[in-house]
């Protein structure tokens, strides 16, 4: 798989993320809901990612940064992920504002994760096993629908399966098993582009 080919993926990921957003918009305006005026910041949440292909996304946003604003995001990160480990290790539950954010707006917004363009309206999705899990909202919205038996919800299962398949072809041009991530963004951050993109860049300039 070339460097082109991957980011034929990215151009798939970003027309999925768009879908996302209105899958997620739908909802929202059913629901009259808005995040206007609200006194919390969803970017502080602990939310942990999943995909290669959504880290390397990240990474191909980051690369577009001015270098110094690029680094004072990756200072950030580090301090995020000592804070983490000091909480973590405490017992204490994450509520730590991700390194993106600046003066409360993301720094990299067209390239935010799944999680951060989805998480606010209800939603649910059906697992492997046939079961469905099912999220009520951030906490503005559960006080909205509470009390209510019935409201819309985005279902994330086509959207979810989709990722999963970008996820799969990222993962079999690489060509060998890779850990699974389980990583906040600044741990993404600090940890650099995934190996899985650079070993596809090395095998694209052994071709040339």
């Amino acid at each position: 798989m070339s460097i082109v080919e991957s980011q034929e993926l990215f151009s798939q990921l970003a027309d999925l993320y768009a879908r996302m957003e209105q899958a997620y918009d739908q909802v929202a305006g059913a629901l009259d809901f808005s995040c206007q005026g609200c006194p919390d910041n969803c970017c502080d949440s602990f939310f942990q990612h999943h995909t290669y292909v959504e880290w390397s996304y990240l990474w191909e946003g980051l690369k577009g940064l001015a270098l110094e604003k690029r680094a004072a995001i990756e200072e950030r990160a580090k301090a995020y992920v000592g804070h983490l480990l000091q909480l973590t290790a405490a017992g204490e539950n994450p509520v730590i504002m991700c390194p993106l954010n600046e003066d409360g707006l993301c720094t990299l917004y067209r390239y935010r994760l799944m999680i951060c363009r989805m998480h606010g309206v209800p939603s649910w999705f059906l697992l492997p096993d046939g079961r469905s899990k099912e999220f009520r909202g951030c906490f503005r919205c559960q006080e909205q629908i509470a009390g209510r038996a019935d409201f819309p919800s985005v279902d994330r299962t086509p959207l979810l399966r989709e990722l999963a398949d970008l996820e799969r072809a990222l993962l079999t041009a690489a060509g060998r098993p890779l850990p699974r991530v389980k990583l906040t963004i600044a741990q993404m951050i600090v940890a650099g582009p995934p190996s899985v993109g650079r070993q596809l860049k090395a095998e694209s300039e052994k071709r040339q």
